[in-house]
Formats: C-alpha cells, sequence, structure tokens
C-alpha cells in the first residue's frame, strides 16, 4: 500500500513536465483542469481497486500471470492478453512492483489516454458548447465515471484508451507527431489488433473524404502505410478469432460470433443479441443498460452515464447532420468510420452487458467528437451569421446617417 502511494506520489511528478510541455505548445491547454483530472481518475483507482477485492477482476490474473507464467520477459511478448503480461513482467520481476502498485502504474496510462483526448478535442474543436443548459461539453465527457472506472485498473482497457488517443492525437498532424502516432498505433495492434484495422480504415476513408485539400502523394502514403500494414498483420488480426488458418473466413467468423455470443450471455447480465435487429444492437451497445435492466449497483451508475449517452447523441438526430458529414472534415469523417466500425464489430460478439459496459469505453470518445464538432459548427455559422447581420446593419446606418 505504501509503495502505490509513493509511486503516485512519483507519477504526479513526472506529469508535471508532461503537461508543462503540453502548456506551452497549445494556448488552450489547461494546466490546472489536469491536474484536477489527474486526482479525480486516482479516485476511480482507488474504486476500483477496492471493487477488485471484494470481486472477481481480471486485474488480479494480470498480476499473478507476469509473476508466474514466463521464465522470461520475452517469452511474454505476443498480442492481446500476453502484451499486457509483458509489460507489467519488467516492473512485476525486476523492480519488485506489488499489486497495488501495478494498478496506480496502469491507472497513470488510463489518465494519459484523457490527457490526449482533451487535446485532441480543443485542438480541433476550439468553440465552446454548453449542453444542458449549463455543462460545458468537453468538460462533461471528461469527467464521466463509467470512462474512468473501466481505465483506472490493471489490464487491456487502460491500456489501449490510451494507446488509441494517443494515435488519434498525432494522425490529425502525422507529419509532426511520428513517433507517438507509430507507439500509439503498435500499443493498439498488440493489445487488440481488429480495433487497430477499424481505427486504420477510419483513417484512410478520412483523408480520401475529407473537405481539406490534401496533396495526392499524402493520401497516397497513407492509405498505402494503412493498408499495408493491415494486409502485414492480417494473420494475427484473423488469428484473435482463431480464423488465421480458416478456409471460409466468412462462414467460420459467422460460427465464431454465435459461439462467443452464447457464452458471453450465460451470466445474470446476458442479453440475447443474436435475436436482435442490428439497430436494437448497436442501442444495446451504446446505451445499455439503462435503470431497468442495470445488471447491478454499479450498472445503475453506468445507466445513469448511459442516460447522457443518449440524451447527447439525440443533439445529432437532426435533418441537416447527414449533409454536415458528407461536407465535413477529416477528424469528423474518421472518428465517425471508426466509432461504427468498431461498433458494429463488436455487436457480434457482445452478449453480456457487463462487457458491454467494459469495451465501449475505447470508442465512445469518436461518437462524442462528432456530436462535439457537430454542435460547435452550428454555433460558430450562427455567431457568423448574427455578425454578418450587424455588419450590414451598421452599414446601413452609416449610409442613411
Amino acid at each position: 500500500m505504501i509503495g502505490g502511494f509513493i509511486l503516485l506520489l512519483v507519477l504526479f511528478l513526472l506529469t508535471q513536465p508532461i503537461l508543462n510541455g503540453f502548456d506551452r505548445k497549445f494556448r488552450f491547454f489547461d494546466k490546472k483542469l489536469m491536474n484536477q483530472l489527474f486526482w479525480y481518475h486516482y479516485v476511480f483507482v482507488v474504486i476500483y481497486y477496492i471493487y477488485a477485492l471484494l470481486n472477481p477482476s481480471d486485474s488480479k490474473a494480470y498480476f499473478q500471470g507476469a509473476q508466474l507464467d514466463y521464465k522470461s520477459w520475452f517469452e511474454a511478448y505476443g498480442t492481446s492478453t500476453v502484451f499486457v503480461d509483458f509489460t507489467a513482467y519488467p516492473f512485476v520481476n525486476w523492480f519488485g512492483f506489488n499489486y497495488e502498485m501495478m494498478m496506480v502504474l496502469f491507472g497513470w496510462f488510463g489518465y494519459l489516454g484523457f490527457l490526449y483526448a482533451y487535446v485532441f478535442f480543443r485542438e480541433n474543436i476550439p468553440v465552446k458548447i454548453t449542453v444542458f443548459k449549463r455543462f460545458d461539453f468537453l468538460w462533461l465527457i471528461l469527467f464521466l465515471p463509467n470512462m474512468h472506472f473501466w481505465t483506472a485498473s490493471l489490464g487491456k482497457g487502460s491500456y489501449i484508451f490510451m494507446s488509441i488517443m494517443m494515435f488519434t492525437y498525432a494522425v490529425t498532424k502525422l507529419k509532426k507527431r511520428i513517433p507517438i502516432a507509430i507507439l500509439g498505433a503498435f500499443i493498439t495492434y498488440m493489445i487488440r489488433p481488429h480495433v487497430m484495422l477499424f481505427v486504420a480504415v477510419g483513417v484512410v476513408l478520412g483523408y480520401m473524404s475529407g473537405r481539406e485539400k490534401i496533396p495526392f502523394f499524402q493520401k497516397f502514403l497513407v492509405f498505402v502505410v494503412m493498408i499495408g500494414g493491415a494486409f502485414l498483420a492480417k494473420d494475427q488480426i484473423l488469428g484473435v478469432a482463431g480464423l488465421d488458418a480458416s478456409g471460409n473466413v466468412v462462414e467460420n467468423f459467422q460460427q465464431f460470433s454465435e459461439e462467443r455470443s452464447a457464452s458471453l450471455g450465460a451470466s445474470g447480465s446476458g442479453v440475447d443479441m443474436q435475436s436482435y435487429s442490428l439497430p436494437v444492437q448497436l442501442f444495446t451497445f451504446w446505451f445499455r443498460p439503462l435503470f431497468f435492466d442495470a445488471p447491478s449497483a454499479l450498472g445503475l451508475v453506468v445507466s445513469a452515464e448511459n442516460l447522457i449517452y443518449l440524451f447527447l447523441f439525440f443533439k445529432i438526430l437532426k435533418k441537416d447532420f447527414i449533409g454536415f458529414i458528407r461536407r465535413s472534415s477529416v477528424v469528423v469523417k474518421m472518428s465517425a468510420v471508426i466509432f461504427l466500425l468498431t461498433s458494429f464489430a463488436m455487436t457480434f460478439v457482445m452478449s453480456n452487458l457487463g462487457i458491454i459496459m467494459r469495451q465501449k469505453s475505447m470508442v465512445m470518445y469518436f461518437l462524442f467528437f462528432v456530436i462535439y464538432y457537430y454542435l460547435a459548427e452550428k454555433k460558430y455559422n450562427k455567431l457568423k451569421k448574427l455578425e454578418q447581420q450587424r455588419k450590414k446593419q451598421a452599414e446601413g446606418l452609416v449610409q442613411t446617417g
């Protein structure tokens, strides 16, 4: 316990130069807010730690796996679960980190995800938006409790959230941020190869169809790198579902998704996704559990947050939203494609509300970005129209005077 507290203080001190670097680089950066977010996130590290002591938790298995399952560090190298073991191995076996210290360390990874998400939002959307009459949109989504809970422990959740947000932040200014993009893509691929595929497709489609005038050679380079990387990694991507040696990928994936869905649904929080239509499946993945089907006390808290997701989603159910998407920028189309592709894929294999609560945390920020950008553009256009009207009125007064 003392080791975890000492490590927390060390990580807080280590965070300050990182925040100072962003503060020097971006005029909009709010260091005070990010420090508040640091301590807020670690409240959830403590909450998750208590939760893990009282309930079954993958974090215990990851710690024990890194400690007992491998004879050497590189024996733990591989994709999916073992990459978390690979990351944890030197800290556990060389530096003597205990379970509490590993929770603190991986909680820091989750915090870095929120830091990169904050910069990504503010860099691309300078207009501030208020929702529900009083809440700053960005402030609201940065402090959503469920997002912090599932990114506050030793495991895939904190790690992949960090890596996806790192990559998303970097890819918008790729020429200046290549090392960050490579690191984010590498970690995402090593933890969930199929998610990196969806992210790559989203980036390619965003660059190809965005309204910005991007030189053809840049578009071609992004296309070659992303699609070429996906082709080279196809065996690992298919291997997630055990399809790397399949002779009929489509048929075998359908069988895998049915078996996976059935196994995940065999619990008290299971839902019969296979019998749902696609719209209902997507609604379930995005917005359930709601209060009527909350699987636990934790589910009630999540239900309140899902209700916020639903109210935010209602804000884009407007006639002009399709037109907005058509003419939108690279980052908007990229975010929309990543969100939809990942959601679509997850609906085939998710049939447990507990798993859904955890898995969707890595993609919901892409939906929030699209909503935020849409509302910001409407506000900007409205302000611009009012300014033009004022100018016309001022010119009219000058002419009549």
